[in-house]
C-alpha cells in the first residue's frame, strides 16, 4: 500500500482517538479534508487554494460559497532551509529540519571510518542543493566523494536511447567501484526511479555489495521491493527516519479496520485494491473476493507497515497539538453556540492568530508518553532514528532502530548507533565493511596523496629513521623524545639504555684484566731491576731515572681503570688529568733517557763541559721541567671547564651515550698535542743517537719505541673521532695501554732478557770485553 495511505490512516486514527477522548473538546468533533500532494507545484497551489471554498475552481481572495471552518492544515514534507519553507510565523515544523540528518550523515560516516563514499541525488534543485552541501560537509570532515550520480526522476522512461546500455554501465560501475557505501538523497521519484533502473540492468552473476545510507524519506512505495534482485541490493542499508514511538492502540486500529464504516467507506477502498488485490461489492470489476476482517493479520510486510513510524508519527504528534490548542482555547475563552437550523451545536467561530499564540508555548506528553513542544523558531524539538533495513525471502521488510540523533543536543552528544544489532549485506558476512580509496595506512607509515587525486587517496610511505607514527592514516611521523628511539617497525617508541664502559660487559672486564695484566707485568720488571740494582746493566742506564719511568708506567695502566664504569663528577676530571700528568712524566722520563746516552758521549771529548751535566742534574731538570707544564696545562683545565658528566642521546639511535664531557676539547687537544710533542722530540733525539758506540746504549730502543708511542697516538685521532659510546672509551683505554706497553717492551725487554735469561753478560768484565771489540 503506497506510504500516502497510510498518512490518511494515521491521520483518522487519531482524530477517532481524539473525538473518543473526553478530557480533550469534550462535545466538539474534530473533522477533515484529505488533499493528495502531488509532484506538481501547480496542483499542489491548487489543492491549498481549494481549502478556503467548496467550489470545483477556487479564486484567489474570493468566497464564494460556505466558507470552510479550517483551524489548521498538515503538510507531510521536508524543509531543507527556513526559506525553502512558507516564511509565517504560524508554520510549524512537525518533523526536525531536512539540514540536521546531513549531520548525522557525517556522524555515522565517521563513526565506521568510512571515508570514500557515492553519492545519489534527483536531478532537481534539491538534489543540486543536497550535493553540494553534504560534499561541502564531507570535505570539511575528512571524507571525499567518489563519485555523485544524478537521477532524472519525472522524465524517466524506458524508451529512452540507451537506457538498458546506461542501467548496466551504472550496475557494472558500482560493482568496481572502491566505494562501498552509497549516500541517496530518497526522494521517491529518485528512489523509485534508482530501483527500475537497478532492476533493467540486472545480471544474475552479478551482486551488489553495498551500503546504501538513506535520507528521511519514509514515503518510498515499499512495492519497489518486491523485486528479489532490488530486495538482495537493499539489503541491510541504513536510513534516516523521523523520530517515532509506537503508539498503544494502532496496531489493533488498523487489525480491526472495516469495510463496513460508512463513513471512512472511501478512504478504505484503496487500502484493500493495493493491499489483497480485490476490490468492495460496489465496484463493477470484482476479480478477487476481499479477505474476512480476521485474515487482515496476514497482510505482506512488504505492503503495509504496522507500526506507526516517521512522519506518520509526526501527523499523529501534530493533529494532537491542534488538538490541545483548541481546547485550551474553548476552555479559556470560546464557546460553543447553539444551532439555529435544528443542529444541537453551531461550530466554533474564533480568530487564527489566537490558535497561533497558543500552540507557541504548547507541551504535552503523547500517548507513547513523549513530550510534545516546540522550540522559538516553531520547530518540534525532536530527532532522527536510524533504521537498518531488514529484507527476507518471502518478501517480507523490516525497519529495525539501531541508532539515533537528536538535534536539540550539544555537538558532539546527539548521536548513538548499536552496530551489534546491524544485518549487513550477505557479501559483509556481519561486519561492517571498510569503504576507502585505498587500504589504511598501518602505523609506522605515513599518507602521501597521490597526484591528481582527492586527498582521501594516498600512499603508504615508510616513516624515516628516528621517527614513528603510532595510529594508521597519520599524515605525518614524528619524532620520539630523546630519551626514546623508534623500534624496527616505526610505531612505537621504545625506552633507550645507558650506554657507557661497564665492568659488566665483556669489553670492559677484558680491557680491566689487560690492564691490571701489564701493571703487573711492569711491577715484576721493576722488582728484578730493584734486585739487580748493583749489576752493571742496571748502572749504565741511570739506575733511578729507571725506577720512576717503570713506576709512571705502572700508574699509566692502571689510569686506564678510570675510564671504566659510571662517570662521575669527580671521576671524569680525574681521568683526564692523570692521564696527562702521568704520560708527560713517563715520556719526560725517556726525554731525560735519551739526552743523558748524548750528553754522556758528548762529554768523553777533552776539554768538553757537557761533564758537568751528567749524572741526576740533568735528568731532574728535564722531568721536572716536562711534567711541570702538563700540570700547569692541566690546572687551567679545571679552574677554565673542567670535564663533567653528560649524556648525548644523539650520537647512538637506541641508546644514551653517559659520557665525560670533556669540558674544553681545545683543553683536551692541547694536553695530548704537549705529550706527543715530547714524544717527538725523544724520538728525533734518540734516532740521531742510535748508533753511538757503546754496549748499553739505549738509544737505539728508545727511537724504536717512541715510534710505536707515535704511531699508536696518531692513529688514536681518526679512530676516537668514528667511534661512539663506550667504544670511544675503549679506544682511549686501548692507546694507553698500547703506547705504554710499547715503552716497556721496546725499553725493558731487551734488560731483562740479560738480566734474568743471560746473566753472564751481565758483568764488568764482560763489558770491557764487548767494548774493546
Amino acid at each position: 500500500m503506497p506510504a500516502k495511505n497510510q498518512y490518511v490512516l494515521s491521520l483518522v486514527y487519531t482524530v477517532k482517538e481524539i473525538n473518543k477522548n473526553s478530557n480533550i473538546l469534550a462535545n466538539i468533533t474534530l473533522g477533515f479534508h484529505i488533499y493528495h500532494r502531488y509532484y506538481d507545484e501547480r496542483i499542489n497551489y491548487q489543492s491549498i487554494l481549494s481549502l478556503t471554498a467548496l467550489q470545483n475552481m477556487p479564486i484567489p481572495n474570493y468566497n464564494c460559497e460556505i466558507q470552510r471552518n479550517l483551524a489548521a492544515v498538515a503538510f507531510t514534507l521536508f524543509g531543507s532551509e527556513k526559506h525553502d519553507i512558507v516564511k509565517l510565523s504560524s508554520f510549524y515544523q512537525m518533523v526536525p529540519n531536512e539540514r540536521h540528518q546531513y549531520n548525522g550523515i557525517v556522524q555515522l560516516l565517521q563513526h565506521f571510518s568510512w571515508k570514500w563514499v557515492g553519492i545519489f541525488a534527483p536531478d532537481d534543485d534539491k538534489g543540486e542543493g543536497f550535493i553540494q552541501i553534504l560534499t561541502r560537509m564531507l570535505t570539511q570532515n575528512g571524507i571525499c566523494t567518489a563519485f555523485t550520480e544524478r537521477i532524472t526522476g519525472r522524465d524517466f522512461s524506458f524508451h529512452v536511447p540507451n537506457f538498458k546500455e546506461r542501467s548496466r554501465n551504472l550496475l557494472l560501475y558500482l560493482k568496481k567501484s572502491q566505494a562501498k557505501v552509497l549516500v541517496i538523497y530518497a526522494e521517491i521519484q529518485a528512489m523509485t526511479t534508482l530501483t527500475l533502473l537497478l532492476k533493467t540492468a540486472e545480471i544474475s552473476e552479478i551482486t551488489i555489495g553495498k551500503v546504501w545510507i538513506m535520507t528521511a524519506h519514509d514515503d518510498l512505495e515499499l512495492e519497489t521491493l518486491r523485486w528479489s534482485f532490488i530486495r538482495q541490493t537493499f539489503q541491510g542499508s541504513l536510513s534516516f527516519a523521523v523520530h517515532s514511538h509506537e503508539v498503544p492502540g494502532f496496531q489493533n486500529f488498523l487489525q480491526l479496520l472495516s469495510v463496513h464504516w460508512p463513513n471512512e467507506r472511501d478512504i478504505f477502498r484503496v487500502f484493500w485494491k493495493e493491499a489483497f488485490n480485490c476490490l468492495l461489492p460496489d465496484f463493477k470489476d470484482v476479480k478477487i473476493s476481499c479477505p474476512r476482517e480476521e485474515e487482515q493479520k496476514l497482510l505482506p510486510g512488504t505492503h503495509f507497515e504496522m507500526g506507526m513510524a516517521g512522519r506518520r508519527y509526526s501527523i499523529y504528534n501534530a493533529v494532537y497539538a491542534i488538538a490541545h490548542a483548541l481546547h485550551i482555547m474553548y476552555t479559556t475563552t470560546l464557546r460553543p453556540r447553539p444551532a439555529t437550523d435544528g443542529h444541537k451545536w453551531k461550530a466554533l467561530n474564533f480568530s487564527p492568530w489566537k490558535l497561533h499564540y497558543i500552540l507557541r508555548g504548547i507541551s504535552f506528553n503523547n500517548s507513547a508518553g513523549e513530550e510534545v513542544t516546540f522550540d522559538k523558531s516553531g520547530e518540534t524539538k525532536s530527532g532522527f532514528d536510524i533504521t537498518n533495513w531488514v529484507t527476507f525471502p518471502n518478501k517480507s521488510f523490516s525497519r529495525v532502530k539501531v541508532g539515533w540523533m537528536d538535534c536539540q543536543t550539544s555537538p558532539g552528544g546527539e548521536f548513538a548507533i548499536n552496530e551489534e544489532i546491524i544485518t549487513w549485506h550477505s557479501t559483509f558476512c556481519q561486519v561492517p565493511p571498510s569503504s576507502l580509496c585505498n587500504e589504511n595506512c598501518p602505523a609506522g607509515y605515513s599518507r602521501k596523496t597521490q597526484e591528481g587525486k582527492p586527498f582521501c587517496c594516498y600512499d603508504c610511505v615508510l616513516c624515516p629513521e628516528g621517527r614513528i607514527s603510532d595510529q594508521k592514516d597519520m599524515d605525518n611521523c614524528f619524532p620520539c623524545p630523546e630519551d626514546q628511539y623508534a623500534n624496527k617497525h616505526r610505531d612505537q617508541c621504545l625506552p633507550k639504555v645507558s650506554n657507557f664502559l661497564s665492568y659488566d660487559g665483556n669489553l670492559g672486564i677484558s680491557l680491566a684484566v689487560l690492564a691490571c695484566s701489564l701493571a703487573l707485568i711492569t711491577a715484576v720488571v721493576l722488582g728484578i731491576f730493584v734486585e739487580h740494582r748493583s749489576t752493571p746493566i742496571v748502572k749504565a742506564n741511570n739506575r733511578d731515572l729507571t725506577y720512576m719511568l717503570l713506576i709512571s708506567l705502572i700508574l699509566c695502566f692502571l689510569s686506564s681503570l678510570l675510564y671504566i664504569g659510571h662517570p662521575g663528577i669527580v671521576i671524569c676530571p680525574l681521568r683526564q688529568i692523570a692521564f696527562g700528568i702521568i704520560f708527560s712524566v713517563a715520556v719526560s722520563c725517556v726525554l731525560a733517557k735519551t739526552i743523558n746516552v748524548v750528553v754522556a758521549f758528548m762529554a768523553i771529548k777533552p776539554g768538553s763541559r757537557m761533564r758537568m751535566w751528567i749524572g741526576r742534574r740533568l735528568t731532574n731538570l728535564v722531568v721536572l721541567s716536562g711534567s711541570i707544564f702538563q700540570i700547569v696545562i692541566c690546572t687551567i683545565w679545571l679552574c677554565t671547564a673542567p670535564p663533567f658528566p653528560d649524556v648525548d642521546m644523539q650520537s647512538l639511535a637506541e641508546e644514551i651515550v653517559v659520557e665525560c664531557n670533556k669540558g674544553s676539547v681545545a683543553m683536551f687537544y692541547l694536553v695530548l698535542g704537549y705529550t706527543a710533542l715530547m714524544a717527538m722530540v725523544s724520538f728525533l733525539v734518540a734516532f740521531f743517537a742510535r748508533k753511538l758506540p757503546d754496549t748499553f746504549n739505549e738509544a737505539k730502543f728508545i727511537t724504536f719505541s717512541m715510534l710505536v708511542f707515535c704511531s699508536v697516538w696518531i692513529s688514536f685521532v681518526p679512530t676516537y673521532l668514528s667511534c661512539k659510546g663506550r667504544y670511544m672509551v675503549a679506544v682511549e683505554i686501548f692507546s694507553i695501554l698500547a703506547s705504554s706497553a710499547g715503552l716497556l717492551g721496546c725499553i725493558f725487554a731487551p734488560k731483562c732478557y740479560i738480566i734474568v735469561l743471560r746473566p753472564h753478560l751481565n758483568s764488568q768484565g764482560q763489558l770491557i770485553r764487548r767494548s774493546k771489540s
